[in-house]
């Protein structure tokens, strides 16, 4: 296989789980080459993400891992033989990768969980939310550097799997741009918590006792728990986590902030009431 200049987010997961079964299994990158027949090489370039894997290698690789998972490793192969080129690929080159990667992971996602304290996530927004949030960008964007990420959001707004928002009343206050765009933000997150598949929860700032401002995350569910992923914000982009312990440590945290928020019904009744009152 041709090397890659640029593995994507999921390219390099399944990079990433391939050498953590190698170590789990205490095998060096020269002996596991040696069990596959290749050199340690190329067993670096695949735990790289600059080299694909072959179906049958992969499997030979988690045998001689000792790896009995069948559902984890069937997921790996999955992801190894995915051929998907998405609607997000036109916007490669011109946007940030952090873009893509995080469109990928919502096409693939099992189920995805936000908690967001000063912001409507982008896959709730309208398009005027969604230039206001971007024009505040520092150092300001080009107007077509703008256009594209709002067009590039707008396009990713499809939601198929279950979701689930807890959203601080913070961000369902704060105007982004005026009346009108805040107006029109509340009603399309009542529209959707309509939906079957989307649930919305408000916590309101009445609420005594709540110190986790800084839960503000997306949880993205994978195949198989192990291939879970938490994105968060950082000033350079997005940054993707993956390793077990801080996923069982991001699910507690969810739902110690679900467990704070109103249920729906009365989530929809606040977001009712801040409408009339703009």
């Amino acid at each position: 296989m041709s090397a890659r200049r640029e593995p994507t987010a999921r390219q390099m997961r399944l990079a990433v789980e391939l050498r953590r079964l190698r170590e789990a299994a205490g095998l060096s990158a020269r002996e596991a080459g040696a069990l596959l027949g290749v050199n340690s090489v190329q067993i670096s370039q695949i735990e790289l993400g600059t080299s694909g894997v072959s179906e049958k290698r992969l499997r030979r690789l988690a045998s001689h891992y000792a790896c009995t998972d069948t559902e984890f490793i069937d997921a790996l192969v999955a992801m190894a033989t995915d051929r998907t080129r998405g609607w997000w690929e036109e916007y490669r080159g011109v946007l940030p990768t952090s873009f893509l990667d995080l469109s990928e992971l919502n096409h693939h996602a099992s189920f995805r969980r936000d908690v967001a304290i000063l912001y409507v996530p982008g896959l709730l927004q309208t398009e005027d939310y969604a230039r206001a949030v971007f024009s505040g960008r520092v150092p300001e964007l080009t107007s077509d550097e703008l256009e594209l990420r709002v067009h590039h959001r707008m396009a990713g707004h499809e939601i198929t799997a279950p979701y689930e928002l807890v959203i601080h009343e913070s961000a369902l206050r704060i105007r982004v741009s005026d009346r009108t765009t805040s107006r029109a933000q509340l009603a399309k997150l009542l529209e959707l918590s309509e939906a079957d598949n989307i649930t919305v929860r408000v916590v309101p700032f009445d609420l005594d006792g709540f110190a986790r401002a800084a839960s503000t995350m997306t949880y993205v569910g994978g195949p198989v728990p192990k291939l879970d992923t938490v994105v968060r914000d950082v000033p350079q982009g997005s940054a993707f986590i993956d390793s077990e312990a801080q996923l069982s440590a991001f699910r507690a945290r969810f739902h110690k902030v679900e467990t704070a928020s109103l249920n729906p019904e009365r989530s929809r009744d606040l977001i009712n009431r801040l409408t009339k009152e703009l």
